[in-house]
């Protein structure tokens, strides 16, 4: 006989805040307000935070953040990112009031002292796969896949990648219980993190195909042959600390567990407040006009939400089309196409003659079977409302 049906577990969203904030520096154009405040990072990072909320419907929610200072790895290797330029101006400017932005809007913050934000997500991770949770990791960090696995996956949402363990090898040509080997490898440059001299991605995914991991590989050093062999041999006194460095740690004792990251209802006042002083101009139009949110709407555990986009099987593409009729959605694209290698772009006119026909609407796609349409000269019946 047939027992109850399995209740929905909870879904956990975590954020890589620090990932998105700098991506969005960088893709989007300089905006500013009237008085000169740069914006174009706070808009972005709140326009991606919105598109998650929309397309993982989850009970749990946290935005993750760098804190201040050096951390654990810096004591273990004190060239730790130590090539990267000083924070510019600009972008250190819009770190607060995308942080008042973020808690208003009723996510939770975090920031631990002397830890990454990649090791924030994976302790919370490994909490919550424990208790039997769905976790959805929103970042750009490929070092995250290492925490895919049943129940985990990768969300990068300024280039539309949803990765299972099926995608996260598809990808990178390893597991994902492979990936701190792959990186230890080829190094880390963001990080400054060195790997085998001449070593890429290629050479790796040979390696651990061929030996199995990286313990194994390393046992069978003396067999490698060619000139990247011989510098594997040069670098393995550095290997184990290359892969401490690469390793995300997820044993921390954190203040708060997957359980007390619950959806917050949103700080109305406090967004207004912030929407007037970045000018904002449709978001506090949209807030004003909106009613109040009745707090039984937040979804709870046990609730069955509308489904997650669902990973695509190595090879295939999820098909996703969408017309673009708000701010949020036109700036998840621009940040989208800002962020991409390629984007095709269409127009739609009024006829083929290039002297005398009048533009109707742009349609982009970044990746196959993903793509907007954006409505600009639309003079059809009921066209205010639809475009």
């Amino acid at each position: 006989m047939p027992g109850p049906p399995r209740l929905p577990m909870p879904t956990l969203l975590l954020v890589d805040g620090s990932s998105y904030l700098y991506r969005a520096f960088h893709a989007l154009p300089d905006l500013r307000n009237s008085a000169g405040e740069p914006t174009g990072a706070v808009r972005g990072v709140l326009s991606m935070l919105r598109r998650l909320e929309s397309d993982y419907k989850a009970e749990y929610r946290a935005c993750v953040f760098d804190a201040k200072g050096k951390t654990f790895r810096d004591d273990w290797f004190p060239d730790y990112k130590a090539q990267r330029p000083p924070m510019p101006d600009d972008l250190r400017a819009q770190i607060e009031p995308l942080h008042e932005a973020v808690k208003a809007e009723g996510w939770p913050l975090l920031m631990e002292e002397g830890v990454e934000a990649d090791d924030v997500i994976g302790t919370l991770t490994r909490q919550a796969v424990e208790a039997g949770w769905e976790v959805v990791i929103s970042t750009g960090d490929k070092d995250l896949t290492q925490l895919v696995q049943p129940g985990v996956r990768w969300v990068n949402t300024m280039s539309e990648e949803v990765l299972d363990e099926a995608g996260v090898t598809a990808k990178f040509g390893v597991p994902p219980n492979l990936i701190v080997d792959y990186l230890t490898l080829i190094g880390d440059t963001v990080d400054n993190v060195p790997g085998v001299e001449k070593c890429g991605p290629k050479t790796a995914v040979k390696w651990l195909t061929e030996y199995g991991n990286l313990d194994k590989l390393v046992a069978s050093a003396d067999k490698v042959g060619g000139k990247v062999g011989e510098n594997l041999r040069k670098h393995l006194d550095f290997l184990p600390l290359g892969r401490k460095l690469v390793t995300v740690v997820t044993d921390l004792s954190l203040p708060v567990g997957p359980a007390d990251l619950a959806v917050r209802p949103a700080d109305r006042a406090a967004l207004a407040e912030l929407y007037r002083r970045m000018e904002f101009k449709s978001w506090l139009k949209e807030l004003e006009s909106a009613p109040p949110a009745d707090p039984g709407d937040a979804p709870r555990a046990g609730d069955d939400p509308s489904p997650p986009v669902a990973p695509a099987e190595p090879g295939a593409h999820r098909q996703d089309y969408a017309t673009l009729l708000t701010w949020d959605a036109f700036d998840a694209w621009l940040a989208q196409i800002q962020a991409a290698g390629l984007t095709a772009f269409d127009t739609e006119t009024t006829g083929l003659d290039p002297l005398g026909a009048t533009l109707v609407g742009m349609s982009f796609a970044t990746v196959e079977g993903q793509a907007a349409y954006l409505p600009l000269a639309h003079t059809y019946a009921d066209a205010d409302r639809k475009s």
